[in-house]
């Protein structure tokens, strides 16, 4: 999920000011927004569905820079939101030397894009951000994303997640209460790819029991996502592209009888 800023797996923290982004009424009110129109009378033209989380699935709850500001305040960060947003794309996007962006928490990554973006290294300030991306609220399930996915499922269709994301991924799937419709979530710190490397989209499908010819991939990223699946074999649509909504999904997936 490289290119986008504002949709990385960014930073969360325990702060007071967590509470006060997004309220948990408000997250389990987006995460269970309806869309889709049920499976009824419906066979899937696919028999798998993977899914980047990302900016795709995962949509933040408030801008990273906005984020990134007020829960600065209280170290001393002063920059403009709009030089924490360069700051952060430009460090998101810089090459990186190791072999994986997110190895493990992804900790050693994240603290040099908090530090770039906002010209703050200190280390409290630093775990906050991180902490407060760690938890549900910062995120929010786009519009009918519970719905369809509830209903492909149904439907016979093979669900997965893969990712370039760092271990926090599977504690915010289970805070917006989706974890459990996927039948695999693939993480790269986990399994030492990212996109877009065909291996990590081949342990996916294997994971599945979906051959490539028989699934999609839907994600954000024309390299990542697109250029990684289509290497492989498998049809990738892109996200706020080729499809804008869940429920385009599910009506590209399920065709009528």
């Amino acid at each position: 999920m490289p290119a986008a800023a504002a949709r990385c797996p960014l930073l969360l923290g325990r702060h007071p000011l967590r509470r006060s982004f997004t309220s948990s009424s408000t997250r389990r009110a987006c995460a269970a927004a309806g869309g889709g129109g049920g499976s009824e009378g419906r066979s899937p033209a696919y028999g798998g569905l993977l899914l980047d989380a990302g900016g795709t699935l995962l949509q933040l709850a408030r801008p990273v820079a906005e984020t990134y500001a007020a829960l600065g305040r209280p170290y001393g960060v002063t920059v403009p939101v709009k030089h924490i947003k360069e700051g952060f794309k430009r460090a998101f996007s810089a090459p990186w030397p190791k072999t994986l962006r997110y190895q493990g928490d992804g900790r050693p990554f994240w603290r040099i894009v908090v530090a770039e973006a906002t010209d703050c290294t200190d280390s409290d300030y630093f775990e906050e951000v991180y902490q407060h991306y760690a938890h549900g609220d910062a995120w929010c399930l786009p519009d009918g994303a519970y719905r369809t996915l509830h209903d492909l499922k149904d439907a016979g269709v093979k669900l997965a997640v893969v990712s370039n994301f760092d271990t926090r991924l599977r504690k915010l799937l289970k805070d917006l209460n989706i974890s459990d419709v996927f039948d695999a979530i693939v993480v790269s710190s986990e399994v030492g790819y990212e996109k877009p490397a065909p291996e990590i989209f081949k342990i996916a499908l294997d994971q599945i029991g979906v051959e490539a010819s028989k699934a999609v991939h839907v994600g954000d990223d024309e390299a990542a996502d697109k250029a990684g699946a289509n290497a492989l074999g498998l049809e990738c649509w892109l996200w706020g592209e080729d499809v804008k909504e869940f429920s385009e999904i599910q009506d590209r997936i399920l065709a009528r009888d």
